[in-house]
């Protein structure tokens, strides 16, 4: 027997406390067994309307509307990454000039809905078709899935431009003074020390931005675009089945539950050294 358990003999376990049954709790218990209820409705409803004819039928074109929206999301997010960090740098930036033009464009796409920027787009642009034709971009605006695209794009930028800026505001700075004192270049301290940890920092509003930007999508059917939302469309259109969009609220929780699942996997890969 080793000196320190002859001193400090084990001790049993500490016993369980309950935690008391306060009305908040009642009320989550009662919440939870309403939404278990209603999910059982749902897989009842979907197993007894099943129709494979249906299925066989419209499930292709769920399929091709599915890469419709998944693309349109994904050159988005990509776009829109590429045009924030100049909103970023621009918002941030001493001059009046350009931290206004980036305020200015930050304020009005956050502050307006997607489906008006869209309509903006799609049919206000139309006016311009002369001028358009004259520098050789009227094939662009005059189809619908580019306006979609377009118009996803402009609109994530000013999100993702602000989430930027947050998070580079976040780094301390004690980092740039550091950088400073080994004289290292402002734009390589920028590149390789400022903004690995501004990304970190960023990770999880980007994958939030990327999640309203799936369910925000679906506002393309509306110019004709055949995305999830507008095969669906269809195939309620020619059915009168509700389960039409049943079927597109299942996808659209699919895409969005895999997202998050991969982004919290993405995430904690990229800060194990973090963790303690």
């Amino acid at each position: 027997m080793s000196y320190a358990e002859t001193l400090i003999p084990p001790q049993p376990a500490p016993r369980e406390v309950m935690k008391p049954m306060t009305p908040a709790r009642v009320v989550g218990y009662i919440l939870v067994g309403v939404w278990v209820v209603l999910g059982a409705l749902l897989v009842i409803s979907v197993v007894n309307g099943w129709d494979p004819e249906k299925f066989a039928r419209y499930g292709p074109r769920y399929l091709h509307g599915l890469w419709i929206t998944l693309s349109l999301v994904f050159i988005s997010v990509i776009c829109g990454a590429i045009l924030s960090l100049p909103l970023a740098v621009a918002r941030m930036s001493k001059n009046r000039l350009l931290n206004a033009l980036a305020y200015g464009y930050i304020y009005f796409f956050r502050g307006t809905p997607l489906l008006a920027q869209l309509f903006l787009v799609y049919y206000g642009l139309g006016i311009f078709r002369p001028q358009l034709e004259a520098v050789g971009i009227w094939w662009f605006f005059r189809d619908a899935w580019y306006c979609g695209l377009f118009a996803m794009t402009i609109n994530t930028a000013a999100y993702q431009a602000e989430i930027l800026r947050g998070a580079i505001e976040s780094v301390p700075h004690g980092q740039h003074e550091a950088a400073n004192a080994l004289g290292i270049h402002k734009f390589i301290a920028f590149r390789k020390i400022i903004m690995p940890q501004a990304l970190i920092v960023a990770l999880r509003p980007y994958g939030n931005e990327i999640i309203l930007l799936i369910k925000g999508s679906a506002v393309v059917a509306i110019i004709t675009v055949l995305d999830l939302m507008g095969e669906t469309r269809y195939a309620f259109s020619r059915t009168f089945d509700y389960q039409t969009y049943l079927w597109a609220a299942i996808f659209y929780l699919t895409i969005v539950e895999a997202l998050r699942h991969l982004w919290a996997w993405f995430e904690a890969r990229l800060t194990r050294h973090l963790k303690r």
